[in-house]
């Protein structure tokens, strides 16, 4: 007799991984400080935040109309190899990748964006 009970909801379900892959409160508050920035210098317009299963994906825009400017990507799943924090440019151009998001984000500093 016997019987298969759920796993409850708790530690010991078979998998650890959250449902969706989130920014926590100091990532987002880290990009939309550098979003800030850029929308007071005119540079970007919009954003769109994604919540998937193996990432989380802020894009910004110029127009609402258009395709993204960049990607910040956060991918748990290269945690221990590359870093989970990446700048991505149309065309899926890695322009920074890293374990530290601060660090990550610099790419849109004055003297590196203008080079971009």
């Amino acid at each position: 007799m016997n019987q298969i009970l759920p796993f409850p909801s708790g530690t010991n379900s078979p998998s650890k991984r959250p449902a969706q892959v989130a920014f926590d409160r100091q990532e987002l508050s880290a990009i939309l400080n550098v979003y800030g920035q850029m929308v007071s210098k005119g540079d970007w317009k919009d954003y769109a935040m994604d919540f998937l299963r193996d990432k989380a994906v802020f894009s910004v825009y110029r127009r609402a109309s258009e395709h993204a400017l960049y990607r910040i990507e956060k991918v748990p799943a290269l945690r221990k190899k590359q870093g989970q924090f990446s700048v991505v440019a149309p065309g899926g151009l890695v322009l920074k990748r890293g374990h530290d998001l601060q660090t990550v984000l610099k790419v849109f500093d004055k003297a590196r964006f203008r080079s971009l």
